[in-house]
This record gives structure tokens, C-alpha cells and sequence, in this order.
């Protein structure tokens, strides 16, 4: 339902976008970040029952948990009062998502293998490691080394693997004089 009414969406604002760019902003809509964000917006995970472990492991800010709990929102929208009441919910929490489709739409890691890939033969394709982990299991904290050719290594950080990968990405980006 929420790609659906998604791409509607999309369709309305962008009629002349290419497939490629329109692909993109609606990746950016219906990521698990996206939902997590409008659970959030939207109060979800104060309303979520959890066992008592979950709970006490940050459960209401696992994005998994907060994303799947936003979808299922949805599909009880839907389910209950038809597409109109889940386009209602989605157009209002999906605000700021709509609102940040002129920003750039490839994210970091994409922007620095793009970069690596037209430099050519010259240059492998960027390779991201995980050096370290620290925090408790319900709130750790990675670090992400990523390594390009004739580069020094960069490190970045964040609450999940991908995160960290991103923000690595984006600090290579800034030393190779991108734009981020």
C-alpha cells in the first residue's frame, strides 16, 4: 500500500522525471528509515507492546521493530477504511520525506562508487570493514573502515553497519573532493 500510494504520489509531483530518478525518490519513500521516521512523527512506538526484554532492550527504537509497526499501521488503514484512509495517514506522515525529494538521492556509498567507477582501471571499487563495535547490545555503535585505491582510509560511524558504511562513504566523498 505504501509503495502504491507512493508512486502515486510521485506521479503527481514529478510527471516528467525520469525512471531512473523517479526509482530513486521512491526508494528514499518506502526505506525502512522513512517508515521509522513517520512512526515517530506519528507516536507508533509509544502504543507498541513488547516483552518485557524487548522493552528493555530499546525495542521502541529498533528500526526494524518501529518501520515494521508503521507498515502494519497502514495495512490496518487500508484494511479498515479503505486506500483513501492509508493515503490520508501516508500523505500527512510522509511530510518531510516528499519535502527532502529535491536533495541529492544517492546516498554516499553510491555517490563514492560512481566516483570510483569513472576514474577507470585506475581505481577498484571502494571496500568497507568493520573496525570496531562498542556500546551495549541494545545501542552499539560501529565503525566502518572504507578503503579506495591511492586514498587514505576513512573511517565513519553509526548505529548500524550501514550507517557507519554511509558515513564513511561520505567523509572519502569529502577527501575527494565531492561534494556531499
Amino acid at each position: 500500500m505504501l509503495g502504491l500510494i507512493c508512486a502515486e504520489r510521485l506521479h503527481e509531483l514529478y510527471p516528467k522525471d525520469e525512471e531512473g530518478d523517479l526509482a530513486l525518490k521512491f526508494n528514499h519513500l518506502v526505506r525502512a528509515e522513512a517508515c521509522a521516521v513517520a512512526a515517530e512523527e506519528a507516536g507508533i512506538a509509544d502504543h507498541l507492546i513488547l516483552a518485557k526484554s524487548e522493552a528493555g532492550s530499546g525495542g521502541r527504537r529498533k528500526l526494524a521493530i518501529v518501520s515494521g509497526a508503521c507498515e502494519a499501521v497502514i495495512a490496518a488503514l487500508y484494511l479498515d477504511g479503505g486506500i483513501d484512509a492509508a493515503r490520508v495517514f501516508i500523505r500527512r506522515y510522509w511530510t518531510e520525506a516528499f519535502a527532502a525529494l529535491n536533495e541529492e538521492m544517492r546516498d554516499p556509498k553510491t555517490r563514492l562508487q560512481e566516483w570510483a567507477q569513472a576514474r577507470g582501471a585506475k581505481s577498484a571499487p571502494p571496500v568497507y570493514k568493520v573496525v570496531g563495535r562498542d556500546g551495549p547490545d541494545h545501542a552499539p555503535v560501529f565503525s566502518v573502515q572504507v578503503d579506495v585505491s591511492g586514498k587514505d582510509p576513512q573511517v565513519g560511524t553509526g548505529t548500524s553497519k550501514r550507517e557507519a558504511e554511509q558515513d564513511a562513504a561520505r567523509k572519502m566523498l569529502l577527501t575527494v573532493g565531492k561534494q556531499v
